[in-house]
């Protein structure tokens, strides 16, 4: 039992029980929802047709930045050097139900 989500830019593959790193959220109280479900599949080959009212739900584990990207620019022989470092934001998110027609898919 899988689904996949979109959420911040970028598409995900996601079962209950999972743990997942996804660009940084606004939350209530730990739960989040995610109602951007691209496709659900209860069963080994086969998914669902109907998608009306699909949800995924999670709880917030924790939050914080990402390792330090850098970004270096250079032109030879122009004397033009820039250095800048970058930590991307992120939210992590515990998988609890996928619910999608009246079925709920659970850890």
């Amino acid at each position: 039992m899988y689904a996949v989500i979109r959420t911040g830019g970028k598409q995900y593959r996601v079962a209950p029980g999972d743990v997942l790193k996804v660009e940084k959220l606004a939350h209530e109280n730990g739960a989040v929802e995610f109602s951007d479900v691209l496709a659900v599949s209860g069963e080994t080959g086969s998914f669902e047709q109907s998608l009306e009212g699909a949800k995924v739900t999670g709880t917030v584990v924790g939050a914080g930045r990402g390792d330090k990207i850098l970004v270096f620019k250079f032109k030879r022989k122009k004397q033009y050097k820039r250095m800048q470092g970058h930590r991307q934001a992120f939210t992590e998110v515990k998988i609890g139900e996928i619910s999608v027609n009246g079925k709920s898919f659970t850890a």
